[in-house]
């Protein structure tokens, strides 16, 4: 049959397919992965803000499938917590850069968050080290919430990726990479899942089945989720103490002592601003050496 025959010069769609590097996780499972991990990722920063007391962000980077040797050959100088995630079998890594690290334990002991050359922990420093990854793994904790409910142990911690084996070199492994800025400072971190710790709960992450559980706005697990991210939530506030208007000429002879006058009453309350909007009406006093700002009503939007 002639008219059945395909022309060679006829366009075939087609994929590569390399079956030394087998995908495990399709694209719509990626996808629910990927929706998890942002959460996380907003998640530890908020936390390790609370803990550093300090503005520190944490953004998902790339999240691909690669084979477990691989992995830990793309690594050079970090820090890695060993992680189990019962009731699912089997263990994840953790990996944090030797610059994050140092930069978060510099900003617990009172520093700017100073990067340090070295790479082994000392005494001291392993404590505080584990406090984070705590901070992290409840982050991982609440994000998985949508999905299964996980109890993240720490097992170990280590400085060199020789002694880190979570998986067969040749076994897949899911490896999500995030960037941390702390003020100027980029820093990188990523999880190493390896996909049989995945495999229990692939039927879970279809988008069309994590979205429906993820409707049910009235679902307590769902509210407890949002309650803790809210909460965990840092914010900017900032009093305003008054308002000027003068001319570029005069702004710009300003000098040390000049007086500026403010439109501010000395009689009235100042305005106190979460972020860029007014929430709260106060005075400023003492308590010891510090001012303070006490509220005295809030201002209606």
């Amino acid at each position: 049959m002639a008219g059945h025959r395909m022309s060679h010069s006829t366009a075939v769609s087609y994929e590569l397919y390399d079956f030394r590097r087998p995908d495990k996780l399709s694209k719509d499972q990626l996808r629910t992965l990927g929706m998890l991990h942002d959460t996380f990722a907003r998640a530890t920063g908020s936390s390790i803000s609370a803990l550093t007391r300090s503005s520190i962000s944490v953004e998902m980077i790339s999240m691909e499938q690669i084979p477990y040797d691989e992995y830990l050959r793309s690594i050079s100088a970090s820090v890695f917590g060993i992680v189990s995630l019962p009731p699912l079998s089997g263990q994840v890594v953790v990996e944090m850069e030797t610059s994050l690290i140092f930069a978060l334990v510099d900003k617990m002991l009172g520093g700017p968050g100073r990067p340090i050359e070295r790479q082994m922990l000392t005494d001291i420093e392993k404590p505080l080290v584990k406090s984070i990854l705590e901070r992290i793994l409840g982050a991982l904790k609440q994000a998985w919430e949508a999905v299964i409910v996980v109890t993240p142990t720490v097992d170990g911690l280590e400085t060199s990726s020789q002694f880190v084996s979570v998986a067969p070199p040749n076994d897949i492994v899911l490896v999500i990479l995030f960037e941390v800025k702390i003020g100027e400072v980029r820093t990188a971190m990523s999880l190493c899942i390896p996909y049989l710790v995945l495999k229990p709960i692939t039927i879970k992450l279809s988008a069309q089945k994590w979205f429906a559980n993820s409707g049910r706005r009235h679902n307590p697990q769902t509210r407890r989720l949002m309650t803790s991210q809210v909460t965990s939530s840092t914010m900017d506030l900032s009093v305003l103490l008054g308002k000027s208007t003068m001319a570029f000429e005069d702004f710009y002879q300003i000098k040390v002592g000049d007086v500026i006058k403010l439109d501010q009453d000395t009689q009235k309350d100042l305005t106190l601003l979460i972020g860029n909007v007014p929430k709260y009406k106060g005075r400023p006093m003492m308590n010891g050496r510090k001012y303070v700002f006490s509220v005295t009503d809030p201002i209606q939007q």
